[in-house]
């Protein structure tokens, strides 16, 4: 009898924790952490390679910044928050950094390298915000 109360129990358990319910995900980035944000505006014109953003510019970006990088995303616009409104931005990078200055630190002598290969991928220049995770 015991046996089939907690075998349910497991099961929903197994659940819960195989699809992060009840727990705090590994992908929750932490307060205090610094996020760079490159986003490439859209407009008439411009153009944006997804593939090599993805396969080649991005890892050789979070190569440089090494153990100080937690993590990076790449997201691709896709519509305006107003509707019939223009897509704001194309592409949007993120990197989450540990420290600022470790940031700086690394992507200072490799800037012109970083610079020079976006000829490979977009033909706009990219925003910078540089901000705090507060949450």
């Amino acid at each position: 009898m015991k046996l089939k109360l907690i075998l349910p129990f497991l099961l929903l358990t197994a659940c819960f924790t195989a699809f992060g319910q009840g727990t705090q995900s590994a992908a929750v980035v932490e307060k205090g952490l610094v996020k760079v944000s490159v986003m490439y505006p859209f407009a008439e014109g411009k153009t944006f390679n997804m593939e090599y953003y993805e396969a080649k510019h991005m890892p050789m970006v979070a190569k440089f910044l090494g153990s100080n990088l937690v993590k990076y995303t790449i997201e691709k616009g896709v519509a305006s928050g107003i509707p019939n409104q223009p897509l704001p931005y194309m592409a949007i990078g993120t990197f989450y950094v540990k420290s600022l200055s470790d940031y700086q630190a690394a992507i200072g002598p490799n800037r012109d390298a970083i610079r020079a290969d976006f000829a490979n991928y977009t033909n706009t220049t990219p925003v910078i915000l540089v901000s705090e995770v507060v949450k």
